[in-house]
């Protein structure tokens, strides 16, 4: 059997060290590739780079010199396939949610199962260049594994010891080589272009830039430690710091109560729906002569209309949007609030309502359990959750029960609220990948038929059909001229490849229109004598509730929720809508943030021309939009809302 080995898999089991140095080349060539996947603006891998992967490869391997190098073999080729799994798993959770999986996502792992379709529709056949050495690795494990031990002979106690001392000293050789090269590279940058990246950490995108892929998972999972053995309590003077910002940031946001809409639909129910990967540029369009939302143009008529509401996720997803929507906070950077912090308190539109005399209740015909609803729902302030069980599967499409038969038989159950009410339903049948039947297929798409796109337009399609049903089911039980009825999507529809966009718009997409495209959801909010029809500018999911409150004529005297009242009597000043990577929107610009962190590294647009600015319009802002998302994770992760409340009535 020796004799037919190939001659390299002999050669690699003869020259010292040579396993180490195939291996870490081999991750360095799988970390371009990644790099390269991702494409991440203003980053791109480096010299820097290659030093800090370098370092940071040799700190997961350096101890397998401690091994007798049969046994070094086998183990590094197990931990070539297991870093290669973590690699691709991040680049398929990037595919999807533009960002990296971190610890706190991995406690979210309940949720992945029901996502097989949509993991499925990410895989690219390029992805087989990250795995095509796997058969060469297996091979020369399973070499080393099965191949028969010559006898030698056997060493002396000073010998084996001297062997074993020779060992302990090179790996440690390893080890101080490789925290210089991870460490020294990341110590310039937190003292020049990375500041503070480390203390505020607003994409985790930002912090690979610095510390690599496996860089940062391990720094991840230090900060995940620190947080869950380390100190549990937010030092009073950051304390007083949020306390003065929320003060000063509700100060310039909330209008005064003696505006003309304070309180103008006071005692109303409010019906708010949730649609599931709903985005702005659907609304008004027609794709071969036939309309996509026929019956949501017909409501926007007669309903304030906001064409530039931007949705305000992360990694959360739909949790965020539900999240942000009902508690005017910002998301989290890593995983969602309602898987990791369910049981904090907080400030949330179903809660204040609720002290305001509404029955409330929020439905969803998915598992109960899914995104931990369950207990954060409980947290939030409803008094019923409708789930899938409580609902009849008459009508199966996609995950669960069809929009179309979720909103009668929940219009069914809101019927028997007491009023006023409040009732939240999240859709769900347009969720990505979008298998909508072909007996549900209403529209003729051409060149769009059978791709990911063009399901997508029907089942945006089928949604807005159930819509209007929906609608005019509430007429009929009157429901709906006593009701503000609001409706909005929660995040983009995962799609990258731009070319159906265009092909769909009929036009070539800028950058910043890209930008936007992701970013803009539809936001309609009818009143019942529909007083507020009209176009409105601006917003993001964090106002939403603060609009309905101010609506409501509701003021709880605290200033917990970051949004601020987007319909007012009085003129608003220039609202500015903040994302979790710290990029923003105002009514006149936009502003995209480098991975390196550094703001003048970002990219300012002036909206009226649709071109980059000087970053000089834009500086000022990136610096508020980090200090609210500093602010919002303070208030989040240290459960701050009980000392603040105790610190404003001392």
């Amino acid at each position: 059997m020796g004799r037919t080995m190939p001659s390299f898999l002999r050669t690699s089991v003869r020259i010292p060290g040579l396993e180490l140095i195939v291996f870490v080349l081999l991750m360095l060539l799988k970390l371009y590739l990644f790099d390269a996947s991702i494409n991440v603006r203003n980053m791109r891998m480096g010299l820097d780079d290659v030093i800090v992967a370098t370092g940071t490869i040799g700190l997961i391997v350096f101890w397998t010199l401690w091994l007798s190098r049969r046994v070094r073999l086998i183990v590094l080729a197990v931990l070539h396939l297991v870093l290669t799994v973590i690699l691709y798993a991040d680049l398929l959770y990037f595919r999807y949610f533009q960002d990296l999986i971190s610890i706190p996502v991995l406690l979210q792992a309940g949720q992945v199962g029901a996502l097989g379709d949509s993991i499925g529709s990410l895989l690219e056949p390029r992805d087989l260049l990250l795995f095509a050495d796997w058969p060469l690795s297996i091979a020369l494990a399973l070499r080393v594994l099965l191949r028969r031990q010559p006898a030698v002979r056997s060493a002396t106690g000073v010998s084996r010891w001297r062997t074993a001392a020779l060992r302990v000293v090179l790996s440690l050789v390893v080890c101080a080589i490789s925290l210089a090269l991870v460490f020294v590279p990341i110590q310039i940058a937190k003292r020049t272009w990375a500041q503070g990246l480390f203390v505020g950490i607003w994409w985790n995108v930002s912090l690979y830039n610095v510390t690599g892929l496996f860089g940062f998972h391990g720094y991840d999972a230090y900060v995940y430690a620190k947080k869950a053995i380390g100190q549990q309590q937010l030092p009073e003077p950051e304390l007083l710091e949020t306390a003065k910002w929320l003060e000063e940031h509700r100060s310039r946001t909330t209008p005064p109560q003696d505006d003309a809409l304070f309180g103008a639909y006071r005692g109303a129910n409010v019906v708010m729906v949730q649609a599931e990967a709903f985005q702005s540029f659907l609304i008004g369009r027609s794709y071969m002569d036939q309309v996509i939302t026929p019956n949501l143009n017909a409501l926007i008529e007669e309903s304030a209309y906001f064409p530039d509401f931007y949705h305000q996720t992360a990694q959360g997803r739909t949790s965020d949007a539900d999240f942000a929507a009902q508690c005017s906070l910002q998301p989290l950077p890593t995983g969602s609030v309602f898987i990791r912090y369910a049981q904090h308190a907080y400030s949330c539109l179903p809660g204040v309502l609720k002290d305001n005399g509404y029955d409330t209740a929020v439905f969803h015909a998915y598992d109960g359990g899914f995104w931990n609803r369950n207990v954060m729902y409980n947290t939030m302030g409803y008094a019923n959750y409708y789930n899938r069980s409580d609902y009849i599967i008459d009508e199966p499409l996609g995950w669960t029960v069809g929009d179309r038969s979720f909103f009668r038989q929940s219009t069914e159950k809101m019927a028997q609220m007491s009023s006023p009410f409040y009732s939240f339903l999240i859709t769900l049948t347009s969720h990505h990948p979008y298998p909508m039947p072909k007996s549900h297929h209403t529209l003729a798409l051409g060149e769009l038929e059978g791709t990911m796109f063009g399901d997508y337009l029907q089942s945006v399609h089928y949604v807005d059909q159930a819509l209007g049903s929906f609608v005019e089911d509430l007429k009929q039980r009157g429901l709906w001229e006593r009701s503000i009825f609001v409706f909005y999507g929660d995040h983009d529809n995962s799609i990258r490849d731009w070319q159906p966009f265009e092909t769909f718009l009929g036009e070539e997409l800028s950058e910043l229109r890209r930008e936007q495209l992701q970013r803009q959801v539809p936001l309609i909010v009818h009143t019942p004598d529909s007083g507020l029809a009209g176009e409105y500018p601006g917003g993001g999911q964090l106002d939403i509730a603060p609009t309905l409150l101010h609506l409501l004529g509701i003021d709880t005297g605290e200033p917990f929720m970051l949004g601020a009242p987007l319909l007012t009597a009085q003129p608003p000043q220039e609202r500015m809508v903040v994302f979790r990577n710290g990029a923003y929107a105002t009514d006149s610009h936009y502003y995209t943030p480098a991975a390196d962190g550094i703001p003048e590294h970002g990219v300012c647009y002036d909206l009226a021309t649709g071109e980059p600015a000087g970053t000089d319009a834009c500086v000022d802002q990136a610096a508020e939009a980090r200090a609210q998302l500093l602010h919002s994770d303070r208030i989040i992760n240290y459960n701050l809302l009980p000392r603040l409340r105790e610190l404003r009535e001392r």
